[in-house]
């Protein structure tokens, strides 16, 4: 196989938060008449794996074609799946759960669940949207499960009044919700362990309350995270954490960038348009909102609309 650019088949989610905006700003095809929260478009999990939409390996998961070509996509003919990322852009039209993901350490010693480290990519904010992250100074685990049981949870939720553009880093451990009207890219390690402990007294259609994992929740907390260790960044390099690295890119006028072979990427647009293309291979059209890995072994050009925006992703501890 010679390498090309990767492009893959979204995966949607209907969440009772979610709306229509992904359409809207992306003019991705949503199924009709549904509530979608959440566009997966770089996944690798028993239940949901991505499928390529373009090229030789069209239909193929992402993960059976780096078995058969791990060297040409990947870099390393030793590389190891699960794929190690998760990408998202979640359309956030009501608020989402108070909840948190797990790390390593909590996984084991409970006996269940995946860790998981994210970043959430302000793309849209309505006026004085908010994201909540971390807990207020000297909430305790007996303190939180006590406003649990009292329903005062958001009073101990440090409210952040975010804008487009800005990239919030959240370990995992760190409790956190998203407010309503905030469109959101997620950068993600691969899991869906996600333990809810509030849900703002909401129901669905059916009048049902969702399923709470406060005991869970509670042992997954990092009550003591450092405030520095919830940063927000805006320009160049927006999180390099263990797992993956996050930059940040915009591309003038007429620009033209080289694409040389060494280290996978995925690049995640924004805004604008353009083309990748190389001399052995088809040229790849992109525009925004698509989500195209480029593998280690491509040598090729890209070429960007003026209003161009996009992220760049790379795995950690990867060759």
């Amino acid at each position: 196989m010679k390498a090309y650019p990767l492009k893959f088949e979204p995966i949607y989610k209907q969440r009772i938060w979610g709306g229509r905006k992904l359409q809207e700003v992306f003019n991705k095809e949503l199924p009709a008449g549904e509530k979608i929260g959440e566009s997966w478009e770089l996944a690798d999990l028993p239940d949901d794996k991505s499928v390529i939409a373009n090229g030789e390996l069209a239909g193929q998961t992402l993960a059976s074609a780096i078995e058969k070509y791990p060297k040409e996509i990947t870099g390393d003919e030793n590389f190891s799946l699960p794929f190690p990322l998760l990408i998202k852009f979640l359309d956030a039209e009501d608020i989402l759960s108070v909840q948190v993901h797990p790390d390593r350490q909590t996984c084991e010693r409970m006996g269940q669940g995946e860790p998981k480290t994210e970043c959430w990519y302000i793309i849209s904010a309505e006026e004085n949207a908010v994201i909540y992250k971390g807990l207020k100074k000297g909430v305790s685990k007996e303190r939180l499960a006590e406003a649990i049981r009292q329903d005062s949870v958001a009073k101990i939720l440090p409210e952040v009044y975010v804008r487009a553009g800005e990239c919030h880093f959240l370990p995992a451990g760190t409790v956190h919700s998203i407010g309503a009207g905030l469109l959101i890219a997620e950068i993600q390690t691969p899991s869906d362990t996600t333990y809810r402990l509030f849900d703002w007294n909401r129901v669905d259609d059916d009048g049902k309350s969702r399923e709470l994992h406060i005991e869970e929740a509670l042992e997954s907390i990092h009550y003591d995270m450092p405030a520095e260790e919830l940063y927000v960044a805006t320009v160049g390099r927006l999180v390099d954490c263990e797992y993956f690295k996050v930059d940040k890119d915009h591309q003038a006028e007429n620009c033209k960038a080289l694409l040389s072979p060494g280290k996978m990427k995925t690049l995640i647009f924004i805004s604008g348009s353009g083309r990748i293309r190389s001399a052995e291979t088809e040229p790849v059209v992109f525009e925004a909102g698509d989500c195209i890995l480029v593998p280690a072994l491509f040598e090729g050009a890209i070429r960007f609309a003026d209003d161009t925006r996009y992220l760049t992703v790379t795995i950690n501890n990867s060759n």
